[in-house]
């Protein structure tokens, strides 16, 4: 084909900053049609972006000749139907994270990839880490931590602190499934790094149960917890602790630690993206410069 055409489905917050200029940034790509959740907000965003089909429905999106791939930008709950309507139809996918509100789903998501190997079917992948993803894995096969003993994963903030914020539609079973926090998006990181993990257990709490939900202007249950706790054994010995919480003020962030036997590694998802590292000896932990040429992202 001379000319990729795309239609968005959901063309929200992540679409506008990431998607649409990427796209538009691409040679013989042309997005052409726009359905949201709203008609006004459709036709707001075509007008926004001088996009000339919009669609009252996502079926008629999905089901139109004249589009060759879909990108998905809404919320997990019509991740799934509407990834294996477009694949149904033809048409490549990218679909944002969470791949699907669960496990069956992303399943179902998975298989229809399958099925249709002539077409592209992708999840938005994590971009945490992607900066210093090489550096870490030269490192680790350069022996730098030595064998595996223990890996730490931390993802706090305090976004749900407060029991009077309204409900969040990521705190909606129905409309975000079961995924937790930055659980997801914090695990598919560290498996790029190290194996996956034998055995789980997992301990959820939830501090407020029940929210204002803002669209029906009732109150409503939390259908996601504030904070999550996992342990975990790894192949060849290893041991694993995640802590998720979405209620703690001041707290450590985002932080990948891997310690092993002969040295530590700790990643920091701030704003500058920050590795550093000791090895046994050193007397604290150094920042460890990542080149420009193995810097990813």
């Amino acid at each position: 084909m001379d000319q990729i055409r795309v239609g968005i489905v959901g063309l929200g917050a992540n679409a506008r900053l990431h998607h649409v200029p990427r796209l538009r940034g691409c040679e013989n790509v042309e997005i052409v049609g726009v359905c949201n959740q709203r008609p006004e907000s459709t036709q707001a965003a075509a007008d926004e972006f001088a996009i000339s089909k919009t669609y009252q429905r996502w079926e008629e999106l999905v089901n139109d000749r004249d589009i060759d791939a879909i990108v998905v930008g809404t919320w997990p709950y019509l991740h799934c139907p509407i990834a294996l309507a477009a694949l149904e139809a033809g048409k490549h996918v990218l679909t944002e994270a969470r791949m699907a509100r669960n496990a069956d789903e992303a399943r179902q998501m998975f298989a229809a990839g399958q099925q249709h190997p002539e077409l592209i079917a992708q999840v938005v992948p994590s971009p945490i880490g992607l900066v210093v993803d090489r550096v870490i894995k030269e490192l680790i096969a350069d022996g730098f931590i030595g064998e595996l003993r223990e890996a730490v994963v931390l993802g706090t903030n305090d976004v749900a602190a407060d029991p009077d914020a309204p409900l969040h539609w990521r705190q909606s079973a129905s409309l975000s499934g079961i995924n937790m926090l930055a659980l997801g998006i914090l695990h598919e990181t560290l498996i790029r790094w190290i194996p996956d993990p034998l055995r789980v257990l997992a301990q959820t709490h939830t501090f407020t149960t029940r929210r204002h939900d803002p669209t029906t202007g009732q109150p409503a249950n939390v259908g996601t917890p504030d904070a999550v706790r996992v342990l975990t054994e790894i192949s060849g010995g290893a041991i694993g602790l995640y802590h998720l919480s979405g209620v703690m003020r001041h707290g450590p962030g985002i932080q990948i630690q891997l310690h092993g036997s002969e040295g530590t590694l700790k990643y920091e998802f701030t704003r500058a993206e920050r590795l550093l590292g000791a090895r046994m000896g050193d007397e604290e932990l150094k920042e460890i410069e990542i080149p420009s040429e193995k810097s990813g992202g």
